[in-house]
């Protein structure tokens, strides 16, 4: 499978282009009620549901405790490319969690851009790159990354 995040046009970054991507992903899952191809709160149903659908294996953390409850999970295709939604809340917002593979990206720490009125943060870890989407404020979605971070799930090796 051709997975392109390599130069591309001359001036903008990998973020520049992915992000109107992302935010349009966000915007269509808060749209003809589809949030999930797979509604639950449990990330044993969940992570299972995207084999054979993908890939890899992405990790679904369970942060309901930090106050970010799973609300489920969905296929999305950003970046020329099938890619995993996993799908949180926070009080009434909703936090959609691309995840994909990036084996030859280093992990870098996060960084925040801010698109059409969302809060965009991206990271890479483990060989996984990770996208966050919500129009939650930025004190409240990096409490979200790092629960996530935090998550032991995120650290296991997502390829089967």
């Amino acid at each position: 499978m051709l997975w392109r995040l390599g130069p591309g046009l001359p001036g903008s970054s990998t973020d520049d282009r992915l992000a109107p991507e992302l935010v349009a992903g966000h915007v269509r899952s808060l749209m003809v009620s589809h949030l999930t191809d797979v509604p639950s709160s449990d990330q044993h149903t969940v992570k299972p549901w995207f084999e054979g659908k993908l890939d890899f294996s992405p990790p679904v953390a369970d942060v309901t405790e930090q106050g970010f409850p799973l609300v489920g999970g969905r296929l999305e295709y950003i970046g020329e490319r099938a890619v995993a939604a996993v799908v949180y809340r926070h009080q009434q917002h909703v936090i959609n969690l691309f995840i994909w593979p990036a084996p030859h990206e280093k992990d870098v720490g996060e960084r925040r851009l801010t698109r059409q009125g969302f809060q965009l943060m991206h990271w890479a870890q483990a060989g996984m790159s990770y996208w966050v989407v919500s129009d939650l404020n930025a004190r409240d979605l990096q409490a979200f990354v790092r629960a996530l971070q935090a998550h032991a799930s995120l650290t296991t090796s997502p390829w089967r």
